[in-house]
């Protein structure tokens, strides 16, 4: 014992102490068990957010078509998959048909550029690649077979990725049909006092996060369709692959205009110098009036989020998921602003029938 300390006073800082390292340990304990869990925790937050986005047509399909709600589960599924298969069948397949086509040229392509003859054959004359490959044949070889290690890199990851979907689609399947008795076991969690609000609030979440997509999806179905036209009237090939690309690429927010837009006008230089700058004049047109008009009148009726909450959950949804974090980042920001503005009002003892959204503090109904 220290001196000058009295056994109370003594027993008091060893309990402390031992108090604190409990909790220390405690707190490492379970930071250790969030990272080892934190890949089955992201399957999980985006099974929910896909969830709560499917829900609408679902209940749609058990209330107003009265179908039961395992019926109702597969519909959605099955039309959705249809969609998601037409549109990767219209994107792939002019890949596949100019790649056999390419694969059939290839001896002749091969034998005219032996001969020096063809564009590929004056390069290999111009640039004496011939040359280059004879006195590095050793090495090219030595490369080739080298190729191997990373492919399998690449194997395991189409493998992982794979498993993400599979394990994602399960998910949000059981968590569609068992959704009204999960919601209904965790009010039951929640003191009586709060449980009303707690269900107000996370129905208006919902609704919030299943307008935003709605209305992006929309806004990329525009900007697919507007590149379509544009590609066809310039007379640019496979208009229809990138107007698909163009809106994929649009879903994504902030830099998803400027991702789709790069390769498409790339692509239309190689056609004609015409064309690509066509396509630049034709690109920042479309995004002031999609930016000014079509996003204005769309957005309108969802959660107004701050530029500067866009760009920092983008961010932050980057870094935890990548690019599907960035699909959620903004939806998830919708959702976390509808929460926040809720527990504002109650904490001011002023709290409203219904949560409000943006400074100007717009009920959520009227923007969902």
């Amino acid at each position: 014992m220290a001196p000058g300390l009295r056994p109370g006073e003594a027993r008091r800082i060893a309990s402390g102490t031992a108090v604190a390292i409990s909790v220390a340990l405690l707190f490492f304990l379970g930071f250790r068990a969030l990272q080892s869990l934190s890949r089955i925790l992201a399957f999980l937050a985006v099974a929910l957010f896909f969830t709560v986005v499917l829900t609408p047509a679902v209940d749609y399909l058990q209330h107003r078509v009265k179908m039961r709600r395992g019926v109702a589960t597969a519909i959605v599924f099955v039309v959705g998959f249809s969609l998601l298969g037409g549109m990767g069948y219209a994107f792939v397949r002019p890949i596949l048909d100019q790649g056999q086509k390419f694969a059939d040229d290839l001896p002749h392509i091969v034998d005219d550029a032996q001969k020096g003859k063809g564009p590929i054959g004056h390069i290999v004359k111009r640039y004496k690649v011939d040359k280059y490959v004879k006195d590095n044949k050793a090495q090219l070889q030595k490369n080739i077979k080298n190729l191997g290690t990373p492919a399998f890199g690449v194997v395991k990851s189409i493998f992982n990725g794979v498993f993400a979907l599979v394990t994602v689609l399960v998910l949000t399947v059981l968590m569609l049909m068992q959704g009204p008795n999960l919601s209904r076991t965790t009010l039951m969690l929640i003191p009586d006092p709060h449980r009303e609000r707690v269900r107000r609030v996370a129905k208006d979440a919902g609704r919030a996060v299943s307008g935003y997509m709605a209305g992006n999806l929309l806004i990329s179905l525009i900007s697919g369709i507007a590149v379509f036209v544009f590609l066809k009237i310039a007379g640019v090939p496979y208009a229809e692959v990138w107007a698909l690309w163009v809106a994929f690429a649009d879903l994504i927010p902030l830099v998803g205009a400027t991702l789709g837009a790069i390769p498409t006008i790339a692509f239309a230089f190689l056609h004609s110098t015409t064309a690509g700058i066509a396509g630049i004049i034709f690109f920042i047109a479309y995004q002031q009036f999609e930016n000014h008009v079509i996003q204005v009148s769309i957005m309108a009726r969802t959660v107004k989020v701050n530029p500067l909450t866009v760009l920092v959950s983008v961010l932050v949804g980057v870094q935890l998921f990548g690019l599907l974090g960035a699909l959620l980042a903004i939806p998830a920001a919708g959702v976390i602003q509808v929460i926040a503005r809720d527990s504002w009002d109650y904490r001011q003892a002023r709290l409203k029938p219904e949560p409000t959204v943006g400074a100007d503090e717009t009920p959520i109904s009227e923007t969902a």
